[in-house]
């Protein structure tokens, strides 16, 4: 094939090695050798926005918790800036595990959406449906992914361990959900949010209200980016039968995202109050709601473009939510100082 490495996309599904929905001159193609990029496919390895999404929550309850009940603590108590800091470590673990059991969900949804993929024109070129690998080889792929996972949460405490074992039921299931129900991007809140529980509970040993809140809110932030991804494929999605919110909302979609990300919100703006963390955390989520909202006001759910961009956007999301976190674990450090 006379197509240069930067250029390794497909339009169809006969052009072997390339991935229509896949972007490129990604760092995947350019130091992976060409046998491996249908690997580097199934893990989505080249679109890192799923793994960044799966792995906001948990940073989001990993400073949740540094910062807990320091809106009630003497600030000339706290023995270092590092002591109300999230934790270096566990967010190394989380990255890594995030990473690994994003790849591993994608595999095992393209193994059970093989007959799917194959209908729709955005994920017919994909790897299983274009013959690059064989299921047996997915299936492999698959079990070193979960082991690198399961390595990973085996450094946690026990509670901790048995609740990241609790989360792959949901995480089984989720992909049999757009057979059966309008609500699948609900199931997948349920295991896109698992991380609000898990970086609480990786500190304490135990849960509480406060990451509780947190999971709640994430799995509503979770259908509502989602349904504006989905929107990309509802057509298709109308021909082979799929369900999805984007189908379920239809025309009343904006007011769908007014009333899940407003929840969210409220949901987040409780956790922290139930934790207690420093006041200055809400300007993250101040920041994070003019965001929100804005997605809503200009959303055009028949630009598919546009969607996929909206979707991607919400990685700012996370990032404004827990920046204001450990800003507000900073500022009541630092202000005694000034």
């Amino acid at each position: 094939m006379a197509s240069s490495k930067a250029d390794q996309h497909i339009q169809s599904r006969d052009a072997r090695g390339r991935v229509k929905d896949a972007p490129s001159g990604h760092w995947a193609y350019k130091i992976l050798p060409p046998a491996l990029w249908p690997y580097a496919q199934l893990a989505r390895w080249d679109r890192p926005i799923g793994w960044q999404l799966l792995l906001w929550p948990c940073l989001w309850s990993t400073a949740l918790v540094a910062g807990a009940g320091l809106a009630n603590v003497d600030a000339t108590s706290v023995e270092s800036v590092w002591s109300v800091l999230p934790s270096i470590w566990h967010i190394i673990l989380f990255t890594i595990g995030a990473i690994a059991m994003r790849g591993a969900g994608c595999t095992y949804n393209d193994l059970v959406d093989q007959d799917i993929d194959d209908k729709v024109d955005r994920t017919r070129s994909r790897p299983l449906p274009s013959g690059q690998v064989t299921r047996k080889q997915a299936k492999i792929f698959l079990v070193l992914q979960a082991l690198v996972g399961l390595l990973v949460v085996l450094q946690f405490n026990w509670f901790s361990i048995w609740l990241g074992v609790g989360s792959l039921a949901i995480v089984a299931a989720y992909p049999f959900m757009k057979r059966i129900t309008n609500w699948p991007q609900f199931v997948l809140g349920l295991a896109f949010s698992w991380g609000a529980l898990m970086g609480w509970a990786a500190d304490r040993g135990s849960l509480a209200l406060a990451p509780v809140l947190l999971y709640i809110g994430s799995i509503m932030w979770v259908i509502g980016y989602d349904t504006i991804y989905a929107h990309q494929d509802k057509e298709d999605d109308a021909l082979v039968g799929v369900r999805s919110t984007a189908r379920l909302f239809g025309a009343r979609t904006k007011q769908a995202l007014f009333v899940l990300y407003g929840g969210a919100l409220i949901c987040f703006a409780a956790a922290f109050a139930v934790a207690e963390v420093p006041m200055p955390a809400l300007a993250g989520l101040l920041a994070a709601a003019a965001h929100m909202f804005r997605q809503i006001r200009v959303l055009d759910i028949d630009n598919p473009d546009q969607c996929l961009h909206l979707f991607k956007s919400n990685h700012i999301v996370g990032f404004l939510i827990f920046a204001g976190l450990v800003f507000g674990s900073l500022w009541f450090v630092i202000k005694p100082l000034i």
